[in-house]
């Protein structure tokens, strides 16, 4: 009979629906609800992206049902079977959702990963911490995979995608190489860095291998999303940069989320409507890379570094 390891898949989280948005809001808010104009913006980019249909919770179903489809597939160990579970930080079901809903089917060995390659104390730190307090809690055995950043194929992957990218600037005209690739990823406070946080140097790297193996010969890296708060976030901000890049007349620009591996707000909002509005008024055409979403390449990634986990768990263990 295998044996069943639970995997519990994290992220961010994202409301159901429209009426959903405020109690989300108030969440990521620490239980303070926002203002009425705070809660109309967020609404209003919500409205803006789904146009009344609301496919981004969706998209992180998929993902997490395809992760478990890839690590019982094939040339999975037969002995061992995988059933994975969701647990998003700021909506239903949460981390600690996940968790209990293991124990409760008897599971007692598993695995945590996020749906983020870079690690960060104040991102996938914090998903970590609440799901290790709920595991000893619920007496389940779990251990963690904090970054995948420099997995080779999560590099291929997305070099893959920036080359069909330039390839598509090529066809409309443009040099390949007078294309500024803009790699971005979610801002985080400054203060990280006199922390010793691996998040920023993390996203260099993975940003100069994927450049490095699509060939890319102008790039350099942004960020996008900063929260508004009183304390300063990293930058530049993309919206910054693309003005900076039109004072030195580029007129093409790829970005490269690579911060971000699903579509959701911070993509689908940040970069397709409010970073294209900005490249329209400075006249520079911009693209950006498909996300990986639920993308079987992906999902080997996550499997093979889930699997990898199990694997040093079991050393551990003997």
């Amino acid at each position: 009979m295998a044996t069943k390891i639970g995997v519990l898949v994290m992220s961010y989280g994202t409301p159901e629906s429209l009426d959903g948005v405020e109690a989300y809001y108030t969440h990521i808010r620490h239980g303070n609800a926002p203002t009425a104009e705070q809660l109309q913006q967020l609404k209003d980019r919500y409205e803006a992206i789904v146009g009344g249909v609301f496919p981004l919770r969706e998209n992180t179903d998929r993902q997490v049902a395809a992760l478990q489809a890839a690590l019982n597939s094939g040339s999975a160990q037969k002995d061992v079977e995988f059933v994975c579970y969701q647990g998003l930080k700021h909506a239903h079901p949460f981390i600690e959702d996940g968790v209990e809903a293991m124990a409760r089917d008897g599971i007692t060995q598993a695995v945590g990963i996020v749906l983020a390659p870079h690690y960060s104390v104040m991102s996938v730190g914090t998903y970590i911490k609440r799901a290790q307090a709920k595991a000893e809690e619920c007496q389940v055995g779990m251990g963690f995979v904090e970054s995948y950043h420099l997995h080779p194929q999560l590099i291929d992957v997305l070099s893959r995608r920036v080359s069909a990218r330039l390839d598509q600037f090529e066809e409309a005209g443009a040099v390949r190489d007078e294309v500024r690739v803009l790699f971005s990823a979610h801002s985080l406070p400054v203060r990280i860095l006199s922390m010793g946080d691996p998040y920023r140097d993390q996203l260099l790297q993975t940003s100069e291998a994927v450049a490095q193996a699509a060939g890319v010969a102008s790039w350099q890296f942004t960020w996008q999303s900063a929260g508004r708060t009183a304390e300063p976030w990293l930058g530049p901000d993309v919206l910054d940069t693309l003005r900076e890049l039109s004072h030195e007349q580029v007129k093409y620009v790829l970005v490269a989320p690579v911060g971000f591996v699903s579509d959701h707000l911070e993509v689908l909002y940040d970069l397709d409507i409010e970073a294209q509005a900005v490249a329209g008024e400075l006249d520079l055409r911009l693209m950006r890379i498909e996300s990986l979403n639920s993308d079987p390449a992906y999902m080997a990634v996550l499997s093979d570094v889930v699997r990898t986990k199990v694997e040093q768990m079991k050393v551990s263990q003997s």
